[in-house]
């Protein structure tokens, strides 16, 4: 389920609206969210615009990085913390609906120089009652589907979702020195041998038709031209 949200400015990471969690549920999650706060000094413009950080066997991290209105610096990054169980596309799905609001009521003052800490502390409204509509996993994942459409529409999404996001481990991030820009790197070297290996294949098919049907066309070119020879 959804556990804990926090939402910080990109550029300086500064927070800027967190979930108002209950003492059970932060007490619990206290060291992830320390892990969120680090996290965020590392994230930049430049980081995997979504990534899931597995950390620990209980508990999974969410980011999405909101994309930036034209004439607006500063991206927002949207954070969930979630047990490891549930499920990926909900949490994005989740994290896609904050987004969509916090942009809606907050986009235009989210560059200001002069803002404080926590200074949209009233959209956890927003983010406990989405938070609810998402606690229970088969009717969030109906909902998420009858927005998808089609099942032709449905499957692409499936697929987009497993290809777009990265995962990592949070020991590798904190701890070892990794980044998360280093993840654009290697999303841009797979997509890279992914559009390689397509080429190539499309070439081996080319080759195999040729390598079937040419010494066809040869025999029947050969016949062609002994009846030219002959009738004409």
């Amino acid at each position: 389920m959804v556990l804990s949200t926090q939402i910080a400015r990109v550029s300086d990471g500064l927070p800027l609206a967190q979930s108002v969690d209950d003492s059970a549920v932060d007490s619990a999650l206290s060291e992830y969210k320390q892990q969120a706060k680090l996290l965020f000094r590392r994230i930049s413009p430049q980081a995997e615009p979504r990534c899931t950080i597995e950390s620990g066997p209980k508990y999974t991290l969410h980011y999405q990085i909101s994309p930036v209105p034209a004439g607006r610096p500063d991206a927002v990054v949207f954070l969930v913390i979630t047990d490891r169980s549930y499920p990926r596309k909900l949490a994005f799905s989740y994290l896609d609906e904050l987004a969509k609001e916090f942009e809606r009521s907050y986009g235009a003052q989210v560059g200001q120089r002069n803002l404080r800490p926590f200074a949209f502390v009233g959209f956890d409204t927003f983010m406990q009652r989405t938070k609810r509509l998402y606690a229970d996993t088969r009717t969030a994942q109906s909902a998420v589907e009858e927005k998808s459409g089609s099942n032709l529409t449905r499957l692409n999404e499936d697929l987009q979702d497993v290809a777009s996001v990265m995962t990592k481990n949070m020991e590798d991030l904190l701890w070892r020195g990794e980044t998360l820009d280093q993840m654009s790197t290697m999303s841009s070297s797979l997509r890279d041998e992914s559009l390689k290996y397509r080429k190539a294949a499309k070439q081996i098919r080319i080759d195999a038709l040729i390598r079937q049907y040419a010494p066809i066309g040869a025999v029947a070119f050969l016949i062609l031209f002994v009846l030219w020879i002959k009738f004409f």
